[in-house]
């Protein structure tokens, strides 16, 4: 299931009020050279005031939340992914984003994205991504002006890789093979999504009814071990169809699955938010927008989606 599949999911929704940095590197605190002092000969000049900011950018960012809890562990994928109750206006994105301030340790080439939010309107979700995956173990530290900061980890490096094509998935951890697992994907017209996508949280069991967006094959049940994709529905989940189709042929309706023999669970425990599914030798690239696709826009799109630059 994938754009067409409801789910009842409990996402890893958390309320904050964030701001921001600029959309070059982002150095950690350790790393912030040092200004010569002024000689006698070349006084220093005085200190430029700090702009205040404005009430209208204080009342957007008052109402923002975003997708990390304080103190998390996510994987290397994980965007910061800022969200806002009303879209915030053209005109004033670059004065929002200008208070977003991101430190991570090591440091990280990274950049803020307006993004169209699959749910919301286009001005009511900014993400910041760094060039190329997070390093594990890295510290990240988010601020919200002077009163709020929250700070989370880079756990480890997960990245599996389903070839629709051979109905296998390799997993990589800490860039090492680990697995080939035989999985069954989406069958025509419900192709799997293909591109990167990045886990948004995981559920024991979750239920899956087709009938809510009138599906031509309608199907409702429960379906266990799941690892959440997409907004739009895709899961990677256990299914009984697996057990006879996985490596052999792609039989779902959009969503990848693995056998209940053990397979499924053994995926879903080793799995956090942030891990990265990559899809290949699919059909149609998951959006930007669609849960974190954020991965699928080369560093000089991602960059020019930011009100700073562009």
């Amino acid at each position: 299931m994938r754009r067409h599949i409801a789910a009842a999911v409990l996402g890893m929704a958390c309320a904050l009020a964030l701001t921001g940095c600029s959309d070059t590197g982002v150095l950690p605190d350790a790393a912030a050279a040092e200004r010569p002092e002024a000689t006698a000969s070349a006084p220093a000049k005085p200190k430029p005031t700090a702009t205040p900011v404005s009430p209208t950018t204080l009342g957007h960012l008052a109402e923002a939340s975003v997708n990390i809890t304080d103190g998390a562990r996510v994987g290397v994928g994980m965007p910061i992914s800022v969200t806002f109750a009303q879209p915030v206006p053209r005109a004033e994105r670059a004065d929002v984003e200008r208070q977003l301030k991101v430190t991570a340790d090591p440091g990280v080439d990274g950049a803020w994205a307006w993004i169209k939010d699959h749910n919301h309107h286009l001005g009511q979700r900014v993400d910041f991504r760094p060039r190329t995956f997070w390093r594990p173990d890295t510290e990240v530290r988010v601020q919200a002006g002077p009163e709020i900061s929250r700070s989370f980890t880079i756990a480890r490096s997960l990245v599996a890789t389903v070839d629709v094509r051979t109905h296998r998935m390799t997993v990589v951890k800490d860039g090492a093979p680990t697995q080939k697992i035989p999985i069954t994907a989406g069958r025509p017209p419900y192709d799997t999504w293909n591109g990167t996508m990045v886990v948004l949280d995981k559920q024991r069991k979750v239920l899956m009814d087709s009938r809510t967006v009138n599906i031509a094959d309608p199907y409702r049940g429960w379906y266990g071990y799941a690892v959440h994709l997409t907004t739009s529905g895709t899961y990677l989940h256990e299914n009984k169809r697996a057990n006879v189709y996985a490596g052999e042929a792609n039989v779902t309706h959009g969503c990848v699955g693995l056998a209940d023999d053990g397979t499924a669970r053994r995926f879903y425990e080793q799995v956090i938010p942030g891990d990265v599914v990559r899809v290949v030798n699919s059909k149609d690239q998951v959006a930007p927008g669609n849960g974190y696709g954020d991965w699928n826009l080369s560093w000089s799109e991602w960059r020019s989606r930011s009100a700073l630059t562009a």
